[in-house]
């Protein structure tokens, strides 16, 4: 599936690794956390968490180059499609936090 040139493909790929991403992200964190080894303290309340997401928005940029080497025009219509709107949800989440 993942080797269609295809808008759907593309959309999928661009919600679902980000998500996955995330979380996998925190957990490694919280684990961290609990054995002492990254700490919290001294930032903002959410930074740990937009700091992680917008990482997780960021490693789209790796099916992105994939699929441009291969030439799969439509599934990077898809893949940016996602990447724009998981940006603007961040924006509309944790910007007004951070004024």
């Amino acid at each position: 599936m993942l080797n269609k040139n295809q808008i759907f493909t593309g959309l999928l790929v661009g919600i679902l690794l980000p998500l996955v991403s995330f979380a996998l992200l925190y957990q490694v964190f919280s684990l961290l956390e609990i054995k002492g080894a990254a700490s919290s303290s001294g930032l903002s309340a959410n930074f740990r968490e937009r700091t992680l997401a917008i990482v997780a928005i960021a490693i789209n940029l790796l099916p992105l180059n994939l699929y441009r080497r291969r030439r799969f025009d439509l599934a990077i219509r898809g893949i940016v499609l996602a990447t724009a709107v998981l940006a603007i949800i961040w924006v509309i989440r944790y910007v007004p936090s951070m004024v």
